[in-house]
């Protein structure tokens, strides 16, 4: 495969990518300053600008992490660019990646963006983001003396993308008047935020938010008050102030907050943040939890997956190390696990009203009911599937379907082994970018016509959605607009590739109403 040499400007210089077989690629492009030394837990500042042309063939580090990607750092606020048509004006599609705000990174093979650029005509962004401890948390005496912002990092950084793409879109072959913001899981979540935020009206046109771990304390988020406990706490550790963090070695500091999140939420000394450590609610990036603000009021695309919870339950030890439950002691122990993720206490009586509501639902619905059904059923639908179905239907009760119209999309693909026929989290984005086939991916997503076909009707559903029009595609039937009362959700996955029906398992949900653990939209 030939390739030659594609430079572009952009608002800080000349950078060089490859072109070959009809794309052009840009890796490890600076949206942002390095947020090193005095620039930790500060607003991200413009890049240096640069002169001459600097090579953008090679991605740059994930942000610092754990184990999960090697070689991660804090010099990592760098944007990977795929585009058909440098001289094009065409849509551009923003991805952010999940990983619990905690991991995760742009470069993963998972999200290369050739096949969603090329099949769907549309420029496509992805880029790191500010993790952890760097990226989420609150503490007053981090005030950054040009912004006055003292929280959620991650945040800030992901918008300052945004800001970076609308200025920078045109160099690329994009058109600034047409960027959709997608992302999976915490990346979802982000979209949710950054369409809420008043500076990014007008620039973020559509949102695509996929397996939303939708932000409220004490799953996903901590309190102001826990969070500035916790620098505190490491500041005492190391011996510092809180401003002295800057400081500390960036290993230590990562493995320092690690250490307080570690372990069961019930032996910690913080109640917040029990499964992730999301945004915190600051007044000015996050207002509030997401089911006590508005939904955005743009055209939204929710995808969520049929059993979002087999990521975790059925996997290969990962996350889950096991072992999984096999009888009715194991199950319940699993189910009280999945409740502690979200409250602080959690009685006998609560684990056995779970157990028999998803028992009976399964028997109404036809759906299994051993161990590591009713367990999965319970993790996916209480951290992800409950809160993302239930605001879709505030969404269709509450806006304008002309201005703000939301196409509800199930992914119900079945993947086989380890997923033994379910469609588990983070199923979305291997067929959203044409990766399904990857030799790490395809034996459990599969690699046959019909596989390529859900990936081909996906990249078009977002493509046309993306240039503003009902999303469509010459392999799913025409897909009305949500609302909550008849069958208007696209089942996507499956012989038949999709069909328009209605959010499966609603008997399950219904526990979630009433049992006052994840917050009601």
């Amino acid at each position: 495969m030939s390739s030659r040499t594609v430079v572009v400007r952009t608002t800080a210089g000349r950078v060089a990518g490859e072109r070959a077989d009809g794309l052009t690629v840009f890796r490890g492009v600076p949206y942002a300053a390095p947020p090193v030394g005095p620039l930790r837990f500060s607003s991200p500042r413009p890049p240096e600008p640069w002169q001459g042309v600097r090579d953008a063939t090679a991605f740059a580090a994930p942000s610092l992490q754990g184990d999960y990607l090697p070689d991660s750092s804090e010099d990592s606020l760098y944007a990977n660019v795929w585009t058909p048509d440098v001289e094009g004006r065409l849509p551009v599609l923003v991805y952010i990646h999940g990983g619990g705000w905690m991991l995760g990174a742009g470069s993963e093979p998972d999200y290369d963006g050739a096949r969603t650029a090329v099949h769907g005509r549309m420029v496509v962004v992805n880029f790191n983001y500010r993790l952890g401890a760097f990226g989420w948390g609150l503490h007053e005496e981090f005030s950054d003396p040009r912004t006055g912002y003292f929280a959620n990092w991650g945040l800030q950084d992901q918008a300052a993308l945004v800001r970076w793409v609308r200025d920078n879109a045109a160099a690329f072959g994009g058109d600034p008047d047409h960027i959709t913001v997608a992302g999976t899981s915490a990346g979802g979540s982000s979209t949710w935020q950054l369409a809420l935020l008043p500076e990014l009206r007008g620039i973020i046109r559509r949102i695509v938010p996929i397996s939303v771990k939708h932000v409220w304390e004490p799953a996903s988020s901590s309190t102001p008050e826990e969070s500035r406990e916790v620098y505190e706490h490491l500041a005492r550790r190391f011996g510092t102030t809180v401003p002295g963090l800057r400081a500390v070695t960036a290993a230590e500091l990562r493995d320092a907050w690690d250490e307080v999140y570690a372990g069961s939420p019930t032996g910690r000394f913080v109640q917040g943040g029990r499964e992730y450590r999301g945004p915190v609610v600051d007044g000015r990036w996050m207002r509030g939890y997401d089911h006590a603000l508005p939904t955005p009021r743009i055209p939204m695309m929710p995808i969520y997956c049929r059993t979002e919870g087999s990521f975790f339950t059925t996997g290969p030890g990962y996350p889950y190390p096991g072992p999984h439950p096999a009888d009715e002691a194991g199950l319940r122990a699993a189910v009280r696990e999945v409740l502690e993720k979200g409250a602080v206490k959690v009685t006998d009586e609560q684990v056995d009203d779970c157990i028999a509501h998803y028992r009976r639902a399964s028997v109404a619905e036809g759906l299994p009911r051993d161990p590591v059904s009713v367990w999965t059923q319970v993790w996916g639908d209480g951290l992800f599937r409950y809160e993302i179905v239930r605001l879709a239907e505030r969404h269709a009760r509450e806006c304008d379907a002309t201005a703000s119209p939301q196409f509800l999309m199930e992914f119900a693909h079945p993947l086989k082994e380890p997923y033994a026929g379910t469609t588990p989290h983070e199923a979305v984005a291997k067929f959203l970018f044409g990766t399904f086939a990857l030799p790490v991916n395809a034996p459990a997503c599969g690699d046959g016509q019909l596989e390529r076909r859900i990936s081909d009707a996906l990249i078009d559903l977002v493509a046309s959605f993306a240039r503003g029009r009902t999303p469509s595609s010459e392999h799913v039937p025409a897909w009305p607009v949500f609302t909550p009362d008849r069958p208007t959700v696209m089942v996507l996955g499956g012989e038949r590739v999709a069909q328009i029906g209605t959010v499966s398992a609603q008997l399950h949900l219904s526990y979630w109403d009433r049992a006052g653990w994840a917050p009601r939209p």
